[in-house]
């Protein structure tokens, strides 16, 4: 790989920046100042003012997304999840692997390795996802079958059966806490999925993604790097 690609990521920093760096000889390679950054590097060890810089490909956060942010790299008059990552780790390669509603909030995956976030989204794969919804109506045994088997939506598409525990239930109220797992990710279709069996949905939250689970200690707004286990997992 050219040094200059190298440092370019490995340094989060554009190429015209690196090229002052190597212009100023502050790189190093196995101790051989660098200036030209067609240089290439293998397995050589690489300083940038006597710091010793490593490689990494790949970056893998878990976010719990609050309400509020979309669900996006950039928007015009919008505040992203991107925006709630701090300087030092914010990349611009970086991108949210699916979707979120604004209002609804939960776990998030942040990366920048595109086949896996591929993988996850992919129809194919099946990847399951859990939501806790807050619902509003009432909710009526007919009515959870009809989710647990797959229902037609309101626009004629049709879903696979989800599996559906209802947590608490207000009935003189009409208000529910359900956890639901579904395996495919239409556009709003927990919501629609509940509005299908005339209910409404007023809080959500995504519980999990696959083998990655929310944080109980992870606060909405904050993020950590994915452990080497759950990047296993995740990638098994």
């Amino acid at each position: 790989m050219r040094i200059d690609k190298y440092l370019a990521h490995a340094l989060n920093v554009g190429r015209t920046d690196v090229k002052k760096i190597l212009k100023a000889k502050r790189v190093q390679v196995d101790g051989q100042i660098i200036k030209d950054g067609k240089f290439q590097v293998t397995e050589q060890t690489v300083r940038v003012d006597n710091r010793v810089i490593t490689y990494q490909e790949n970056f893998y956060y878990l976010l719990h997304k609050p309400k509020g942010v979309v669900t996006a790299t950039k928007d015009a008059s919008q505040r992203t999840v991107m925006d709630l990552f701090s300087v030092a780790d914010y990349r611009a390669d970086l991108y949210p692997v699916g979707r979120l509603d604004k209002d609804t909030t939960g776990l998030l995956l942040i990366t920048n390795d595109g086949p896996l976030g591929h993988k996850l989204l992919s129809p194919k794969k099946h990847v399951a996802k859990t939501y806790l919804a807050m619902v509003a109506g009432e909710l009526t045994l007919s009515g959870l079958e009809r989710l647990r088997t797959g229902l037609e939506l309101k626009n004629g598409e049709q879903t696979q059966p989800a599996q559906v525990q209802v947590r608490e239930q207000d009935p003189k109220n009409e208000a529910s806490l359900v956890e639901i797992t579904i395996h495919e990710g239409k556009y709003h279709q927990v919501k629609r999925m509940f509005a299908a069996i005339s209910c409404r949905v007023v809080e959500l939250k995504r519980l999990t993604m696959g083998s990655l689970s929310l944080p109980a200690d992870l606060p909405p707004g904050a993020y950590r790097p994915l452990t080497d286990l759950e990047l296993a997992q995740l990638k098994g």
